[in-house]
This record gives structure tokens, sequence and C-alpha cells, in this order.
């Protein structure tokens, strides 16, 4: 069994030590700490990125058509599954990562087996999404031709969408206890793999459309099946004890937790896609949406950070807590919100200088640069709230505040955001400013909750609710 309370030692250090390190030395050691999660969750979530780019630039040789509907396949259907069920898989940064930190090695496996089979059951209940993708988009305002092909499209993309429910919980089951150089080689294998299956497949056997999204569904499964051969062919002794039933137990908590996490991300996950479905509707929605989709790419690029962010927060808070050191997770999360807000910064400072330039790497349509030139510090805005936001709800994930929070981002977001771009970009006539401005606002009443609760929270209780929950949980399951 694993080692009781009193034998769970801090993972940053002691109270005394940390007097004696002083704060200098005391921010370094913290920050080698959250840079070896933040590193490689960066370079994991720049090769997704990057696979579903391959995807989509094979795809756009075939034509406009194909390209539009692959994108709007994979944007739309995928892209709402992927979101909740990556929402989903950070309740594992809770719990794994609060059990790593109570030196409750065994309780990880079980944690990694009760994930994977609920979020199989769940994207189970997801597929109706995939079989009436075309209603969906036709009601959505898509065209006719588009919205048939895009349907078909989705239904090949079954395979990717199952495999969220295996993929998520094995790398934030690595991630917490800090197997992070396996992500890494597992995720530049997979890239290198998706970008020769995508070549042959589609240039040289020239199967198509449906090629090319089944190359995509290939590459995700070989990531899969490396992770799984690790953790199971002896890379995690201590956390992997085998398949146990004990994983069927305390599956409701379970639920509730993964549910509240699911619907926390997805809320933000979808947040700024409406932006660019509102812009469709306004005058000029073609010069509209080309200005506020290239600023969102941008934004979706340098988001990688941010989030990677997030995820090592979420992992190092919960590990301190698991701990029971509260006043080492408050640090840990000082740390990190100081470190991401002055990368963002610096990435402020770039959009700042080059705002008339950097739309040049997109389009060559002066309409569409000087369009978006007056986005651009609106573009500024978002970037710096978006170094700050994520790391917050890092924060959140890692002591366990999932539910609360989703309630703050259904306030913030849909009542306060929205309504408020609604308002600025048609009844003050602002257009696309006007609404991107309300929705900036929305993130920065968001931000500000989440910052006053941080700063609030007694952090010596949190870590003894962490402590409880972690034996509570273990009760039922044994090593």
């Amino acid at each position: 069994m694993a080692s009781g309370v009193g034998d769970r030692v801090p993972l940053l250090c002691g109270e005394r030590e940390a007097e004696e390190l002083g704060l200098a030395r005391r921010w370094w050691i913290e920050s080698k700490q959250l840079w070896r999660i933040v590193g490689p969750a960066i370079f994991a979530r720049l090769v997704t990125y990057s696979m579903n780019v391959i995807t989509q630039a094979f795809a756009g040789h075939l034509g406009d058509l194909e390209l539009a509907s692959i994108s709007i396949a994979n944007t739309v259907v995928v892209g709402f599954n992927f979101g909740l069920m990556l929402g989903m898989a950070s309740a594992l940064e809770t719990l794994c990562g609060q059990a790593f930190g109570a030196k409750m090695y065994h309780m990880l496996g079980v944690y990694l087996q009760r994930s994977c089979i609920i979020l199989f059951l769940f994207a189970l209940l997801l597929l109706p999404m995939y079989f009436f993708a075309t209603p969906i988009l036709l009601l959505l305002g898509q065209p006719t031709e588009l919205a048939e092909q895009a349907g078909k499209v989705s239904m090949w993309f079954i395979p990717l969408h199952l495999s969220f429910a295996f993929l998520f919980p094995l790398q934030r089951y690595l991630q917490c206890q800090l197997k992070n150089s396996i992500i890494v080689a597992v995720s530049a294998f997979a890239l290198v793999v998706h970008l020769f299956v995508t070549w042959f497949f589609v240039s040289k056997l020239k199967f198509g459309l449906i090629g090319t999204a089944l190359t995509l569904d290939f590459s995700w499964w070989v990531g899969i099946i490396c992770l799984f051969a690790y953790v199971t062919c002896g890379g995690c002794p201590e956390t992997w004890n085998g398949f146990s039933m004990e994983a069927f137990s305390e599956l409701w908590e379970f639920v509730k937790l993964s549910a509240a996490s699911g619907i926390m991300l997805c809320l933000e996950n979808w947040y700024y896609r409406i932006l660019i479905l509102l812009t469709g509707d306004l005058e000029d929605a073609e010069i509209a949406v080309d200005a506020i989709s290239v600023c969102m790419s941008i934004n979706a690029w340098e988001l990688m950070i941010p989030l990677a962010f997030f995820a090592g927060t979420g992992v190092r808070v919960a590990n301190e807590l698991g701990a029971g050191d509260g006043k080492a997770a408050r640090f840990a999360s000082i740390v990190s919100v100081v470190t991401s807000s002055l990368i963002g910064l610096i990435f402020c400072l770039l959009i700042a200088v080059l705002h008339d330039k950097f739309a040049l790497i997109y389009t060559s349509s002066s309409v569409v640069i000087k369009a978006v030139d007056k986005l651009s510090v609106l573009l500024t805005f978002t970037i710096f709230l978006n170094s700050i936001q994520p790391v917050l709800s890092g924060v959140a994930v890692g002591s366990g505040w999932q539910s609360f929070v989703a309630y703050v981002n259904i306030g913030t977001y849909y009542l306060v955001g929205i309504p408020a771009g609604v308002v600025m970009g048609w009844i003050f006539n602002l257009g696309v400013s006007g609404i991107w401005g309300g929705m900036i606002g929305g993130t920065a009443v968001q931000t500000l909750i989440l910052a006053i609760i941080t700063i609030k929270c007694d952090w010596v209780k949190e870590a003894a609710v962490a402590q409880e929950r972690m034996q509570k949980w273990a009760g039922s399951a044994s090593p």
C-alpha cells in the first residue's frame, strides 16, 4: 500500500528548506520542474496542429471543395468532440497529479483505466454527430454540396474520434509522473509517419479525399499503440500493475469530474470559434471573415504555449497538493502565471511591431491586410489575456475546481462576452471590431474572477481536501 500521510514529502522542498534556499533559488527549481512538463507539452500540441495542417494541405491539392469539406469536418464535427474529450481527460491531471504527489503510485494505473472506460463510453454516445454531420452542417448554414461532402468525410473520421478516448488519458497519465520524453518521441514518430503515409496514399496511390482522412486516423492510432506498449511493457513499473476490476469502481464520481472538466474546456474551446460564425453575418462578410481568420490562426499558433502551461500548471499544482504542501502549490501557480505572462508580452510586442506585415504570411490582398492591421490591437489584447487565463484554468484543474469554473465560463463567456459582442457589433455598428471587443471583455471578466479565486484560496485547506480525496478514492482500490 502507498505510504501514509505522514510519510509524504512535498516535491519542491519543505517550508524550512524553502526559507533557506531563498526566492531566486526556489524560482529556478520550480521553473525547471515546470518546463519539464511545458516543453514537451508545447511540442506535442504543435505536432497535433501540424498533422491537421498537413492533412488539409494535401486535401487542398485535390481541389477547393475537398479542402473546404475536410476543413469543415475537422473544425466543426471533430473539433467539437476533440475539445470535449480533451477536457474530460484533464480530470486525470487532477487525480493522477495528486496521487503522484501523495506517492499513491498504484492509483495512477487505476485512474488511467477508469478514464479510458469513461471516455470510450462518451465517445460512443457522441457518434451520432458523425452520422448526422450533413444535416447539422446544413442547419449551420453551410452550402448543400459542401455539407454533403463534409458529412461523408466525417464518417471516415470516426476512428480518429475513438482514438481520443485512449490517447488523451495515456498522455496525461505519463505527464503526471513526468515521463515526458516518451511523449515527445512518440509525437515526433507519429508526425513522420503521418507525413509519409499521407504522401504515399494521396500523392502516389491517389486514394483521394477518403484516403486523406484515413491517414490521419492511422497516424493517431500509431501514437496510441506506441504509448500503450510503453506503459504495459515495463515503462511504468510503479504505476502500472496490469488491468484491474478496480477500474470499474467509483465510476460515477469519475464521470462527474470528467464531465465538469470536459464542459469547462469545451466552453473555452468554442468561444472564439463563435466569433468567426458571428462575423459571417456582417456586411462585407468575406473580407471580415478573412481578416478574423488570419488573426485567429496567429492566435491559435501562439495559444499552443499557454495551453502547455495549462497542462504544466495542472500537474505541478496537483503534485504539490497531493504531497500535502499547499504553499508549494501556491508558489508553483505564481511561477507559471508570471512566466506565461512574460512570454505572452513578447508575442504582443511582436504583433505590435509587425501589425501591418504579419498578414502577408497568409494573403497578398491589400484589402485583407489593411483589415487585419485594424484588428491587430485586439489580437494583442487576446494574446495577452490568453497567456494568463489558461494558466489560471490549469490551477483550477490541479485543484479540482472544474465544476465551479464551468459555471464561471458560462456566465462570463456566454452571458457577458457574446451578448456584449453582439451589442457592440450590430447595435453600435462597430462591426467585427465590436464583436471581438465584446468577447475580449468576457475573457477579461473570466480571467479576473479566476485570479481573485486563486489569490484568495486557502492553499493549506486545499492540500487537506486533496489528501482526503486521495484517501477516499484509494479506499476502494488496492495496489
